[in-house]
């Protein structure tokens, strides 16, 4: 059994505090850069405008991932409290929100350029998941999003919430949405150059079906529990995404 008792604060300089959950997000969005940059753009005007597009991208997954916790995972608490809103560094912030927010960045971003926006979505699907496997490592570190109690050998104990054996259910979501993501997508990327928009749905399903089985295994929001038939609000909103993912897909893939 491991036990986990890290140290969210990365490193300390006076009084300024660097987390590793910060790092997370530099890191995954530097190394998508260079990634995208250097091997996924093959459209020379999009290659052109993808450092400004970042830009919108940046600021569309805070937005979106801090609108979405608050709308989604804890409205109640930020409706007594709205100037808690904007202290982001306490934690907070939903994946699907700020997918979402891409969304709507993508969008303004391209019809400001007269672009296809599902050229910049595909890109950004491509990338995602290297974001995705380093944040969950940094939750994982952080103690956060645990798993349920189990006996499984490779369970761990997180010091800072209990001394029960636990599923490491942050790391099944590392490997899940963030390793074997990216190479299902890479695999599927050539089959599927000309048809912009595909890429983006099977992101879209493959995500959801892992967020949906991981979440077997971990424990539901404290303030929410479960919602309808023992699924969780993450379940639940992960079913309208396979959907969505379903429609783009057979939309694109008609396409000609």
């Amino acid at each position: 059994m491991f036990i986990n008792n890290f140290d969210p604060v990365a490193l300390e300089i006076f009084s300024l505090e660097i987390r590793w959950y910060s790092l997370a997000y530099i890191f995954g969005i530097i190394l998508g850069w260079i990634l995208a940059k250097k091997i996924f753009i093959q459209n020379i005007e999009i290659k052109n405008k993808f450092d400004d597009y970042l830009t919108y991208l940046i600021i569309g997954i805070i937005l979106g991932g801090r609108l979405g916790y608050v709308l989604i995972y804890n409205l109640s608490f930020y409706v007594n409290n709205p100037l808690d809103i904007f202290k982001i560094w306490q934690g907070g912030m939903s994946f699907h929100g700020g997918l979402i927010g891409v969304i709507f960045a993508s969008i303004i971003f391209a019809r400001k350029n007269n672009h296809n926006s599902f050229l910049y979505m595909d890109i950004v699907a491509l990338v995602a998941p290297i974001g995705l496997f380093f944040g969950r490592i940094a939750n994982f570190i952080n103690s956060e999003l645990y798993g349920t109690i189990t006996n499984v050998p490779w369970a761990v104990t997180f010091i800072q919430i209990d001394n029960l054996p636990r599923h490491p259910s942050q790391l099944y979501e590392a490997m899940l949405e963030g390793l074997f993501l990216f190479f299902i997508l890479i695999y599927f990327r050539k089959k599927f150059t000309n048809k912009p928009g595909v890429i983006s749905g099977l992101f879209l399903i493959f995500y959801s079906i892992f967020r949906f089985f991981v979440e077997f295994f971990r424990v539901p929001d404290e303030q929410l529990g479960y919602i309808l038939l023992d699924l969780t609000i993450g379940q639940l909103v992960s079913l309208i995404f396979i959907l969505s993912g379903a429609i783009l897909i057979y939309y694109k893939n008609e396409t000609r």
